[in-house]
Order: structure tokens, then C-alpha cells, then sequence
């Protein structure tokens, strides 16, 4: 294991290690388990256990087990993971009960659906739907969804930080929003299975993050930049740059979704996010600083003076009074810390 790692899963325990205790003896069902969230949840799940000396077990349900093993053999043949073959929409439900469920499965590769928002929609809504069934047959009592900001739609201009009270949506005659709506069916989901079964059901609407296990080869601008400091490329900025867009580190991310979904209120939605604003330009020059000092920066476009920057920020407050969560990683040590990371886990996989 790194010594980056190591350092990120020691913070972790540190900020949630009074909230354990529930999952002794216990069991959790999570999807999504490969991906950047489900590495980190299982990195933070195994490290914890194994240092508070729990007997606990999680069942990750997964397409291509063989391809997890590839990418993380540390982790599949962890003896508290346990892995399920199958579909998030129609997966076969495993043998015996859950106390927990984290639904995180939903791709957010945007190329990967591009020419097919209503795959993507279907998948969303019938993931939730079928882990929900799960849980109310499995005996789960908490259930924690990865939803997005994006259910709020287009954040208005005017306001600087959009909080969970905020009452937008996405604009339903455009396509590119099949990945908000589809969450906002789900966090309606949800709170119909607490009605109807007793769940108490978690809602974390996430925004952007960086660390170890992010893919650089995506849509995800931060590992756009930071792959191409790497390679020793021209950082491309699409567009003029001005749009408006925050981080939060890996390691805090896990901190907010550990406190959800053990701590958080049934169907009442958390922001979980950074709420610092940097523009795109700002960022390019910022991973160029930290990375490459010689790196050169292209930006496609150039700004109009007379448009408002585009915004993509959450408020935290409700996180920061309701379970005194907080992000601890500026943006400056967070992207430090991920190139660093580079260099010590497999950068030739998420190229």
C-alpha cells in the first residue's frame, strides 16, 4: 500500500472512527465498488477494519470481477470483500442479510453515453430501483445514494453557492439532462421505500473531487490537466475557462459519505463538495504550477467580457451544522497528493 494511501486512510479513521461500532458483526452490499468512489470506499472500508479489529464484510457487485482483479489485487482478495457478479439493472441478489447498502454504481462517463441518454437514464432509475428491492428484502437499515448535483439543473448566475433548499431542476427537453433526472427519480425512490418499508434512506448529492483512482482519460477536467502535466503536454482548456467549478479531496469525500450514511437524516439531501470556486483557467494553471512550472496552457476560446461566469458550487452548510463535516484538503495539497499518487499505484490503467 502507498505512503500517500496509507497517510489518507489514517485521516479517514481519524474523523470517523466513533461511528464504526454499528458495523461489527455487520454487512454491506455496495455498487459501484470499482470505480473511483467504490475504490476509495473499499480502500477506507478494509484499512478500518482491519485497524478497529471488526468482523465485518462487504459484498461489492461488480461486471467483470477478473477486471478488478487486474486493477486492484490488493483489494479483491481482501478477506472482508466478497465480490457478486452481475448487472447494477437485473444483478441476482446475493444469499442473507445487509445492515447497509451504498448505492454508487451509476457510470458518469459521459463519452460512454453520449449516444445514448436513455440508456443512461434507465440504468440510473432501474439501479436504484433494484437496490432498493434488495434492501427491503435483505433487512438493510441504511441506505445511502450517491445521487449529484445535477439534480438541481443550471445553477443560476446570481447565486454564488447552491444549497439543498434550492428548488431548480434540469430542463427535461434537453437530452444531457438524463443523468440529473435520472437522480432525481432515484432521491424520489428513495424517499418512497422510507415511507413504504422503514429505510432509512441517505441522499449525498456529490459535485467534483479529485485523488488517487480518478480516471484521467474521462470528462473530468482536473485529470485532463494533470494527465497532460504528466505526459509533459500542453494543458487544452476547452472553451474560455471562466466556468466556475470546486474540489473536493478523496479522503474528505470519504470522510462525508462514512458520516452520511451512518449519522445522516432519512431523505433529507446533503451537499457534499467543496465549496471554494476556481475557475477552469485558474485550475489549468494551478496543476501546471504544481506539476510542471515549463507546462504550457491552451485555452480554446476567448472570454466574452460581458458574460457571467457559469457556476458549479455547492453550499456545504447543511453538512458542516448538521454532522460538523468540513473539507480539511485545500485544493493546492488535494492535487499535490494526486500527482503524487501517480507514481505509486497503476497510472498506465486510468489513462
Amino acid at each position: 500500500m502507498t505512503k500517500i494511501l496509507i497517510e489518507d486512510l489514517q485521516h479517514i479513521l481519524i474523523h470517523t472512527e466513533s461511528l464504526w461500532d454499528e458495523m461489527n458483526e455487520k454487512r454491506i452490499f455496495i455498487t459501484g465498488g470499482t470505480g473511483f468512489f467504490g475504490c476509495w470506499l473499499l480502500e477506507s472500508f478494509t484499512y478500518i477494519v482491519e485497524q478497529l479489529k471488526l468482523s465485518a464484510q462487504a459484498v461489492i457487485l461488480t461486471r467483470n470481477p477478473e477486471k478488478f482483479k487486474q486493477k486492484c489485487p490488493h483489494l479483491f482478495h481482501h478477506p472482508a470483500l466478497e465480490f457478486h457478479q452481475g448487472d447494477i439493472c437485473d444483478f441476482p441478489f446475493p444469499k442473507g442479510e445487509f445492515s447497509h447498502l451504498i448505492h454508487a454504481g451509476t457510470s458518469t462517463n459521459a463519452k460512454l453515453y453520449q449516444n445514448n441518454q436513455l440508456g443512461m437514464l434507465n440504468e440510473i432509475i432501474e439501479g436504484t430501483r433494484r437496490t432498493l428491492e434488495l434492501a427491503k428484502v435483505s433487512g438493510v437499515k441504511k441506505y445511502l445514494l450517491t445521487s449529484s448535483g445535477a439534480v438541481y439543473g443550471k445553477q443560476p448566475n446570481t447565486m454564488s453557492h447552491i444549497p439543498e433548499t434550492y428548488q431548480g431542476s434540469p430542463d427535461t427537453c434537453n437530452i444531457s439532462s438524463s443523468y440529473g433526472e435520472g437522480k432525481r427519480v432515484s432521491e424520489l425512490l428513495c424517499t418512497l421505500s422510507h415511507q413504504q418499508y422503514g429505510i432509512e434512506t441517505k441522499i449525498a448529492r456529490c459535485f467534483a473531487f479529485v485523488g488517487a483512482y480518478l480516471p484521467l482519460n474521462l470528462h473530468f477536467a482536473i485529470g485532463n490537466f494533470i494527465r497532460d502535466a504528466i505526459e509533459g503536454k500542453t494543458i487544452k482548456v476547452q472553451g474560455d475557462g471562466t466556468p466556475l467549478r470546486s474540489y473536493l479531496y478523496a479522503s474528505d469525500l470519504m470522510i462525508w459519505l462514512w458520516t452520511i450514511l451512518f449519522k445522516g437524516k432519512s431523505c433529507f439531501p446533503y451537499n457534499v463538495g467543496s465549496d471554494q470556486a476556481i475557475s477552469i483557467s485558474e485550475l489549468a494553471k494551478v496543476v501546471a504550477e504544481i506539476c510542471s512550472p515549463t507546462t504550457d496552457i491552451h485555452i480554446g476560446e476567448a472570454p466574452l467580457d460581458s458574460e457571467i461566469s457559469e457556476r458549479y458550487i455547492p453550499s456545504v452548510q447543511r453538512a458542516y451544522l448538521e454532522l460538523e463535516l468540513k473539507q480539511k484538503n485545500d485544493l493546492k495539497m488535494s492535487i499535490k497528493k494526486f500527482i503524487d499518487s501517480q507514481t505509486e499505484i497503476n497510472y498506465e490503467y486510468y489513462r
